[in-house]
């Protein structure tokens, strides 16, 4: 039997170096990429934010936020923002390993961990953070009929953006990204073992 997608992606993180940022005017933010076993397949838990929140209002996102001064370091800053909107507890989750900074538009520097949950698990979202708690299958995210490619010029460049459609959701921008680097390990790790995931 092939490996599961957490699987696949602890292998991946610990091969790798992790790309940063440059920007010391960047807001230090971190989010954490969940997957878990439902209904025979994996998924990646997203949220869509609530009208309330300061930054990003109605937009889907990972669990995760801006630092805190008592915040021992950016892992700290993803378990307790996860927590803190979608009530898993810190010790719930098994952290596979760190994925690439992305930088977003309203400056911030996001470094961004993977981790997986038993399941079921009930989440407890905040109310005032959390509109909606979304699932995404990892098999829906892989499928090219769900993926929009988008190429423009910035600044005498070209420069690629994904984004992502299930259901009646749409994702894009940094949370897009993000998406798009977890799906390539995927890939990755599937064309090596020329199989697909489940």
């Amino acid at each position: 039997m092939g490996q599961t997608p957490p699987e696949l992606l602890k292998r991946a993180l610990a091969k790798r170096v992790v790309e940063r940022v440059e920007g010391a005017d960047l807001m230090p933010s971190a989010v954490m990429v969940l997957l878990y076993p439902k209904n025979g397949e994996y998924c990646i838990l997203l949220n869509k934010r609530s009208e309330q929140v300061e930054h990003h209002k109605g937009e889907i996102s990972f669990p995760g936020g801006a630092k805190d001064p008592e915040d021992r370091d950016p892992l700290e800053t993803a378990l307790r923002e996860t927590e803190e909107e979608m009530g898993i507890k810190r010790g719930d989750v098994t952290v596979l390993g760190e994925m690439d900074e992305v930088a977003t538009r309203s400056q911030f520097r996001v470094q961004v961990f993977a981790g997986t949950i038993e399941y079921p698990y009930t989440f407890n979202p905040s109310a005032i953070e959390i509109a909606e708690v979304l699932e995404f299958p990892v098999p829906a995210l892989m499928d090219p009929a769900n993926r929009r490619v988008e190429t423009h010029w910035e600044d005498g460049q070209p420069v690629t953006s994904y984004s992502y459609v299930h259901e009646e959701h749409v994702v894009f921008g940094v949370t897009a990204r993000i998406l798009q680097r977890c799906i390539d390990i995927f890939d990755d790790g599937l064309e090596s073992e020329g199989r697909h995931v489940d």
